[in-house]
C-alpha cells in the first residue's frame, strides 16, 4: 500500500509556488519523490520554495508563469517538457481575492479575481493535458478549493463563485477524461494563516470565532494539506476523481451546525 503513495520519478507542476499553500503542496510532493516545477510571477519569489525542495534531495525548475496572461502557460509547459518530457501531476494552487461588499466591486476587480482561479486553472489545466496526459493516457490534476466551494460568504463574491466554478469545472473535466486515466479533484482547505488572509489572524477575535465552529479546536497548520495532496496526486486515488476533498479540522460540518434549524 505505502509504494501508492510514492511519487518517485514522477514530476508536478506547482502554480502559485512562491509562498503559503503553494509553498507546503511543494514540499509536501517533493518529500514524497516527486521532482516539481514551481511557477510564479516571478522567478525571485520561488528562491526559498526551490531550496526547500532541493534539500530534500529533488529537482525544482522555477518557471515564470501568470495564469491572467494565456501567453505564459504554454511556454511554462515546454519548459518542464524540456526538462522532463513528461508531466504527470498539476496543482492548481494560483489563486487571489479582494475583500470589498458586493455593490462596491468594478469589472476589474471581478475579472482579477475570476480570470486568475477560474479562467486560469482552465487554461494551465488544458495545456497540460494537451501536452501530456492525454498522450501519455494518465495524470493528476488537483485544483484548489475552499470553503466557498461549498457554501457561500458576504464580502467575497467574485471568490466565491470562482470557488464553486472550479467545482463544477472539475466535475465536468473529470466526466470527460476519465476514459483517458485522468483524475481531476478538488482538495479544499479550511482556515490555514497565509499572506492572503493574514489580514484575518491578526485580529483575536476572528481568530476565536473561527476557531470556536472548527470541530478539530484549531485553524490548519502547514503539514496538515500534506496528505491530502499526495494521495491525490498519487496511484493511491486511482479510482477517485470529480471530489471535492475539504481538509478542514470539520469546519464545513461545524459551520453547518451552528445554522438555525428552519421551521
Amino acid at each position: 500500500m505505502a509504494g501508492e503513495f510514492d511519487l518517485s520519478g514522477k514530476v508536478a507542476i506547482v502554480t502559485g509556488a512562491s509562498r503559503g499553500l503553494g509553498q507546503y503542496f511543494s514540499r509536501a510532493l517533493a518529500r514524497a519523490g516527486a521532482d516539481v516545477v514551481i511557477t510564479s510571477r516571478t522567478l525571485e519569489s520561488l528562491a526559498q520554495t526551490q531550496a526547500d525542495i532541493e534539500a530534500m534531495g529533488r529537482t525544482a525548475v522555477p518557471c515564470v508563469l501568470d495564469v491572467r496572461r494565456l501567453e505564459t502557460i504554454q511556454p511554462m509547459v515546454d519548459q518542464a517538457m524540456v526538462r522532463f518530457g513528461r508531466i504527470d501531476i498539476l496543482v492548481n494552487n494560483a489563486g487571489c481575492n479582494v475583500r470589498k461588499p458586493s455593490v462596491d466591486v468594478t469589472p476589474d476587480d471581478w475579472a482579477f479575481v475570476v480570470d486568475t482561479i477560474l479562467r486560469g486553472t482552465f487554461f494551465v489545466t488544458t495545456a497540460v493535458v494537451r501536452t501530456s496526459m492525454l498522450p501519455r493516457k494518465t495524470g493528476r490534476i488537483v485544483s484548489v478549493g475552499s470553503g466557498t466551494s461549498l457554501f457561500g460568504m458576504p464580502g467575497i463574491v467574485p471568490y466565491c463563485a470562482s470557488r464553486g466554478g472550479i467545482t463544477q469545472m472539475t466535475k465536468a473535466l473529470a466526466a470527460e477524461w476519465a476514459p483517458h486515466g485522468i483524475t481531476v479533484n478538488v482538495l479544499a482547505p479550511g482556515w490555514f494563516r497565509t499572506a492572503q488572509n493574514d489580514i484575518l489572524f491578526q485580529n483575536p477575535e476572528w481568530v476565536a470565532y473561527v476557531t470556536d465552529k472548527i470541530p478539530a479546536g484549531r485553524t490548519g497548520l502547514p503539514n496538515d494539506m500534506d496528505g491530502a495532496v499526495v494521495f491525490l496526486a498519487s496511484d493511491a486515488s486511482l479510482y477517485v476523481t470529480g471530489q471535492l476533498l475539504f481538509v478542514d479540522g470539520g469546519f464545513t460540518i461545524g459551520a453547518m451546525s451552528a445554522m438555525p434549524a428552519k421551521r
